[in-house]
């Protein structure tokens, strides 16, 4: 198997980072790695192993001719066989198999919110599937929901790996108290809910002043950006909840954390949850996506139904109080992404699967 990634940008996301893991995993796995970046290139290209092809397309429009014919020229110099198109990325794939038939395309969706999507793109999706080889799902949600709508006859559900980068060094000092910061990894898109996160920090502030929460992730400053910007100030939380944006060193970030939180209303298997995990930090988190197959209450973590603020800052606090309580749960859920979501496993699966396409 000689495959590449391909990915619409490399800015810090989950699909994005679940592109590069599997870039870099398989060097070892597959005859030839390679990524592809169709439209803007990012901080997560500092993340490939040196042995991974890169080459980025320069898309500037969704059906750019020259950048298709260039992308053309670089999989049949590297005898690329399959593509692995994450995300929305698979139109591109799918204009490559027009003009290259010989590739076969694997659609990698991320997308927590798929069965939502509007009926126009519903369609160009379900025509592309077609001319997919097979559909990798990040949970069974997702599955049903390809099996049904689209038009590809191998689905199949695998959950995300990752590592953390612990090479790149501390840039982000994190402000607050040391032992008392309560860490979200999530960039400001709608599905991340940070409403909820603010209404419980709101009721933290009150009864436990010397927490404070640390939100990492891309400002899109849309919309949802400014509206979440405004019940910001309105509760009056610009010393309680900081906001850092984009940052590269998210192992040096969850070493400065003492709790980790996912206020999400709608999830795969989010890659922030296996960083926590990665990082011994124990877990509030919403009960959605693919999260209560991980987290099992009181053992590894803590589940708050979707949308309960009241619910989820009862939990937290329970955390906030109990020291001991915190290490366990730590403990319990690295114990389970290592067990169970490292990335040997994993791309074994992967490979497997792709040997009966």
């Amino acid at each position: 198997m000689r495959i590449a990634q391909i990915i619409d940008s490399l800015e810090i996301g989950g699909a994005e980072k679940m592109a590069v893991n599997y870039a870099n995993a398989m060097v070892t796995a597959a005859a030839f790695s390679a990524l592809i970046t169709t439209r803007k290139e990012g901080p997560l290209k500092a993340q490939l192993h040196k042995e991974v092809a890169y080459f980025y397309m320069q898309r500037t429009s969704k059906i750019d001719v020259s950048a298709i014919l260039r992308l053309r020229k670089f999989c049949k110099a590297h005898q690329i066989n399959y593509v692995q198109a994450h995300s929305s990325s698979f139109f591109t794939a799918f204009l490559l198999k027009i003009v290259m038939p010989s590739i076969q395309i694997i659609w990698h969706d991320h997308n927590g919110l798929s069965e939502f999507i509007s009926s126009q793109k519903t369609r160009v999706l379900q025509l592309c599937s077609f001319f997919f080889k097979g559909i990798v799902v990040v949970n069974y949600k997702l599955k049903t929901w390809a099996e049904k709508t689209l038009h590809c006859p191998s689905v199949l559900y695998l959950p995300n790996f990752t590592l953390l980068d612990t090479t790149v060094p501390l840039q982000t000092d994190l402000k607050g108290i040391a032992g008392k910061r309560i860490v979200c990894l999530a960039n400001l898109r709608f599905q991340k809910n940070h409403h909820l996160l603010l209404e419980v920090a709101e009721k933290v502030k009150q009864s436990h002043p010397d927490w404070t929460f640390h939100l990492v992730g891309k400002d899109f400053e849309d919309d949802y950006s400014k509206a979440i910007n405004a019940t910001w100030r309105a509760k009056e939380l610009t010393h309680t909840v900081f906001f850092y944006g984009t940052c590269q060193d998210i192992a040096a970030i969850l070493q400065q954390s003492a709790v980790a939180i996912i206020t999400s209303q709608s999830e795969g298997l989010p890659v922030a949850m296996l960083e926590y995990g990665l990082s011994k930090l124990p877990v509030v988190s919403t009960e959605v996506g693919e999260i209560p197959l991980i987290i099992k209450e009181g053992e590894n973590g803590m589940l708050v139904p979707n949308y309960n603020h009241d619910i989820f800052y009862t939990k937290l606090v329970q955390l906030l109080d109990n020291p001991e309580l915190r290490l366990t749960l730590g403990e319990g859920l690295y114990s389970t992404i290592d067990q169970k979501h490292s990335e040997k496993a994993i791309v074994a699966q992967f490979k497997n699967w792709v040997a009966t396409l």
